[in-house]
């Protein structure tokens, strides 16, 4: 039940093929640590959700260097040592 590949990431993708949508929103995050994984989530959506933004709510901090790329951190003290190819919105204006 808690796979994403296997089981939210097929309901996810259901929600998406059933409504029209330009963004994706993903909340909850901090709710389901640490028995399912943001990074777990985001790579398996890569196949369902890749023709619209995915904006992630995430209770923690974002971190970029150019050595190792970006990497979130739950609650501002677990570190997440995988990569992503994301950015943070909270400086972009509309």
């Amino acid at each position: 039940m808690l796979d994403p590949e296997a089981n939210l990431v097929p309901a996810i993708a259901k929600k998406l093929a059933a409504n029209d949508f330009d963004v994706l929103f993903l909340t909850g995050v901090g709710a389901v640590f640490p028995y399912i994984r943001s990074h777990n989530v985001l790579n398996n959506l890569q196949s369902s959700a890749k023709e619209r933004p995915t904006v992630i709510f995430f209770p923690g901090t974002y971190q970029h260097c150019e050595e190792s790329g970006a990497s979130l951190n739950l609650f501002g003290k677990l570190h997440d040592d995988k990569y992503y190819r994301a950015f943070d919105i909270s400086h972009c204006e509309a």
